[in-house]
């Protein structure tokens, strides 16, 4: 079963949203603070999740 791409925006906005100090433009990072903070065992859900956190920080940087 694939996983939409709004269950991953609507997760990393969220994490955002609670724990912005949490959160880097590291990619590496990120999936710790995904792994810590949420409880998602799919390693690809968790890495698209941190991507995605990681792109927006990105953005917010630039």
């Amino acid at each position: 079963m694939a996983i939409k791409p709004a269950y991953i925006k609507k997760t990393g906005n969220l994490l955002l949203e609670q724990y912005p100090e949490a959160f880097s433009t590291d990619f590496e990072h990120n999936k710790e603070s995904v792994t810590a903070l949420t409880n998602v065992e799919s390693k690809g859900v968790r890495n698209r999740i941190a991507g995605y956190v990681a792109r927006k920080q990105q953005g917010a940087v630039a």
